[in-house]
């Protein structure tokens, strides 16, 4: 029988292949990154997901996919400083947290839905709170969520909250492509909330957001994105999203006003890169043709095609070993 990848493995690869290219091109940023900023928090070492709060502008949320407590950060865009810790209570210890979305009335939704290793939690969680309308380190009360499947335990790093409808929706994670699944319109506190597949998803997804119209979903994963057409839940794919190459890419958020898209990864000190959203205007809007939808689109920071050329290749060369890794891997024998 041919041997599966661990779950972890390609995270690291996808690390590795991070770092190879960060050595091989010292590219300035370029130009349509302008807006993004760097996590300063020492603490914050595996930012898997990214909120953009609309009560406090500039400010977006974030969290560890484990951490020592159950806490979400608050950092602001400006600086990359955290200006607030709040500490959830009322929920038990959290094991593994992978998104966070805010939805209507300022609703803050964390998704403790990640199964990393052998995909075994009968159940996972949802936590939800109110986002505090002062910024400063503080602990409030969360409500907690029971979630199963209807096909059996999933892996997730996915969870999106409808603008409009306050509905919450997850996208499980797999090589070949994932689901979203949908629950009950509104989550019962007190049993458990049956989510079932609704749409297939043609990416392995690490994190997803929709625009602030609640109109598209934009998911992303380690190499690439696709923006969708939400079309009442029946999914329809626009194009391509333009990903930046990252050492983890784990997480992605529109900014409030809808005029960028923001992609966060995992590490110490992390960055979070702004591209402009498709449509979202003149200088917002992307070909539908693709055209800039590898991670490695974005051009050169001097304005020319060079820097672009070469980590566009060096995005299909890493892409290349990785495959040779992983088809390396899988031919061994159990």
């Amino acid at each position: 029988m041919p041997r599966r990848l661990p779950r972890r493995s390609l995270p690291l690869l996808a690390g590795l292949v991070g770092v190879l290219l960060a050595a091989a091109s010292a590219a300035p940023v370029a130009a349509d990154d302008d807006g993004g900023f760097t996590i300063q928090d020492p603490r914050i070492t595996e930012s898997s997901g990214l909120a953009a709060s609309r009560q406090h502008p500039g400010i977006y949320w974030t969290h560890n996919d484990q951490d020592t407590g159950a806490y979400l950060y608050a950092v602001d865009s400006k600086t990359g400083r955290t200006v607030a810790t709040v500490t959830m209570t009322g929920v038990g210890m959290p094991r593994d947290v992978e998104a966070i979305s805010i939805g209507p009335d300022n609703q803050i939704w964390v998704g403790d839905i990640g199964d990393n290793d052998g995909v075994t939690w009968p159940y996972v969680w949802i936590y939800r709170l109110p986002e505090p309308k002062e910024l400063k380190d503080q602990s409030i009360r969360a409500t907690q969520y029971v979630v199963k499947y209807s096909d059996g335990s999933r892996d997730a790093e996915s969870m999106v909250v409808h603008p409009r409808t306050g509905r919450v929706y997850i996208i499980d994670k797999q090589e070949d492509g994932g689901h979203l699944y949908e629950g009950p319109a509104e989550l019962s506190a007190s049993g458990t909330n049956v989510y079932e597949p609704v749409a297939p998803v043609d990416l392995w997804a690490t994190d997803a957001a929709f625009s602030p119209d609640g109109k598209r979903l934009a998911v992303r994963g380690y190499f690439g994105g696709i923006l969708y057409d939400w079309n009442d839940g029946k999914i329809k794919r626009i194009q391509q999203l333009s990903v930046p190459l990252q050492r983890q890419g784990e997480s992605v958020t529109y900014t409030t006003d809808g005029s960028k898209i923001m992609y966060g990864s995992e590490g110490e000190g992390s960055t979070v890169v702004a591209r402009d959203a498709p449509g979202a205007g003149s200088g917002g809007s992307e070909s539908s043709s693709g055209g800039g939808g590898s991670e490695a689109g974005g051009g050169d920071g001097d304005g020319g095609p060079s820097s672009g050329f070469k980590t566009g290749a060096l995005a299909v060369a890493a892409g290349v070993v990785v495959l040779w890794v992983l088809k390396r891997l899988r031919r061994r024998p159990s």
